[in-house]
């Protein structure tokens, strides 16, 4: 199951000594300027890490944070996450956030497009979905290149930095997913 490798990524579950790399995009107000949370402190940013990891215990386990790194390097670029949220029609949502310096250039296209197969193929979700700010133009592009649609508006329903946010909602359904001939990821991969 876990990690998830793609041509250029390994999508894997975070260890307490990820949180540098977590923290330097975290703490960054141009990442985060869409985002629930930050500019994380450091405390914060530890915090974070600490609930994910204890997560990963869960039985069965709903949610996986997963850290983004390079193959090569082996560098953490960034976090994609899928969370089973309504298990009887199982219906999951996903969430990504990347260190700026490496926007731009299909790493989170890569990863989410791995992280819905792992949704449709090992958790037998049946729908995906996921939010983004309306100013949040390369999050709904994303969205978009995997094949997800867009379904509506969500007026004012997060209250977030102090300020009521809208989101455009976008999903993605198995059956939509094996239509799209995305080459599938091989789950077997593990380092």
């Amino acid at each position: 199951m876990i990690p998830l490798e793609t041509q250029r990524l390994i999508l894997q579950d975070f260890v307490e000594s990820d949180w540098p790399a977590v923290h330097q995009y975290a703490s960054d107000p141009k990442v985060v300027r869409y985002l629930t949370f930050g500019p994380n402190s450091e405390e914060d940013t530890k915090s974070f890490l600490q609930r994910e990891i204890s997560l990963q215990e869960e039985k069965p386990r709903q949610h996986f944070a997963l850290a983004v790194t390079l193959k090569p390097q082996k560098q953490l670029i960034g976090i994609c996450r899928i969370s089973v949220q309504d298990l009887g029609n199982k219906i999951g949502s996903i969430g990504y956030s990347f260190a700026k310096e490496f926007w731009g250039q299909g790493y989170a296209t890569e990863a989410v497009k791995a992280l819905v197969s792992f949704g449709f193929q090992e958790l037998g979700l049946h729908r995906i979905f996921a939010t983004c700010h309306p100013e949040n133009i390369s999050s709904a592009r994303v969205m978009q290149k995997i094949g997800m649609q867009q379904e509506g508006y969500l007026r004012e329903h997060h209250w977030i930095k102090g300020e009521w946010r809208d989101s455009w909602l976008y999903a993605i359904l198995e059956h939509e997913w094996r239509g799209l001939k995305i080459s599938p990821i091989d789950f077997s991969c593990k380092d």
